[in-house]
């Protein structure tokens, strides 16, 4: 719920005093000096007068907080802020003049210089009212839009999550499904590795489960859950493929987006080792350059192979869930050079 901005804080109220206090010794400045009214006449006119106009403007938070500026019935709004100028000016005169006149029984020079000042002074009141009511008029404009600004980034940031675990649930059905179709092929060929195989795939569902909630990892144990999927791969393509590791001491407790390496393997398996003849190698290298982690993952190719052809929905996964996360396009870089696929990720930390 808003509150008037001068009262919510002690800072704003004693800010608020000063600057009438600074309007009572300018309007007393002006009263002795320039229309020589005697001393006593123009303090106690100042004092009195602009401490009530004082008070009044912390009244005017209650019209502009409920005649809305949103309102499309701007007619409405002008004539209700010319009434409220007209009012609030005339209850100020009435008021000045009364205490003056009741209390301190001046009736010689200032009820002359009333008199003859009196439509200047209530110019000068609907003024200060249009003042006052345009700074709790922005006051509100910025509050609103302050708020505008949390909830899209609030909402931004739902979306992006939604986005992120969306991508995030495209790797494990498409891992599980390989898996099981491999087992199911297994049973018949060879029972004991199939056994094998259900043994590892539910280690490592068990490691992807716990998990599952996280959008970060460390690179520890992501390489955890990669060893796991790669024991799993063995069962099918046993020597078709060697993995080797080169990964600085200090990598491995960096924080990188939860299973972002799956799918390079997954890439790797289905484009490389899948149509190869030869052995396939991989090889994993990470280092830290410029605040960022710098991770590699590179293997050979055949020709005819099907890397040749398609990257791999993988690697289209991976590009958008680093765009969300860290909101730049330049975090992975692919080439294809003599034979050899590279894929470099570029991890900010």
């Amino acid at each position: 719920m808003l509150v008037n901005p001068i009262l919510n804080k002690p800072k704003n109220l004693v800010l608020y005093i000063i600057f009438w206090l600074i309007i009572i010794s300018l309007n007393f400045l002006l009263l002795y000096l320039g229309f020589r009214l005697k001393l006593e006449t123009s303090l106690i006119d100042s004092l009195v007068f602009y401490s009530i106009l004082g008070a009044l403007g912390l009244s005017y938070w209650y019209p502009t907080k409920y005649i809305s500026l949103g309102d499309n019935r701007k007619v409405r709004f002008v004539i209700n802020h010319l009434i409220g100028g007209i009012i609030s000016s005339a209850i100020w005169l009435a008021a000045g003049y009364f205490i003056i006149n009741n209390l301190f029984n001046y009736t010689d020079d200032f009820t002359t210089f009333f008199s003859n000042s009196l439509i200047g002074q209530f110019i000068i009141g609907a003024l200060f009212y249009y003042l006052i009511t345009s700074y709790y008029y922005l006051f509100i404009y910025y509050n609103n839009l302050q708020k505008k600004i949390a909830n899209e980034a609030e909402l931004k940031n739902l979306i992006t999550q939604a986005e992120l675990k969306t991508l995030k649930f495209q790797i494990n059905p498409h891992f599980i499904f390989n898996s099981l179709n491999s087992m199911s092929a297994l049973t018949t060929i060879n029972p004991d590795k199939a056994r094998e195989m259900i043994l590892k795939l539910a280690d490592f569902l068990r490691f992807t489960l716990a998990n599952n909630d996280k959008q970060q990892n460390t690179l520890g144990e992501e390489l955890k859950n990669i060893r796991l999927y790669l024991d799993i791969e063995k069962i099918r393509f046993e020597d078709k493929f060697e993995f080797i590791e080169n990964i600085d001491k200090g990598c491995l407790d960096c924080k990188i987006p939860n299973m972002i390496l799956q799918p390079l393997f997954e890439n790797v398996i289905k484009h490389a080792v899948y149509d190869a003849l030869e052995p396939v190698k991989l090889n994993l290298s990470c280092k830290k350059a410029d605040n960022s982690l710098k991770i590699i993952l590179e293997n050979n190719f055949e020709t005819e192979s099907s890397a040749n052809k398609n990257a791999g929905i993988g690697i289209k996964n991976i590009q958008n869930r680093l765009k969300l996360m860290y909101g730049q396009q330049n975090l992975i870089e692919i080439k294809k050079e003599n034979n050899v696929f590279k894929v470099t990720l570029i991890i900010p930390n």
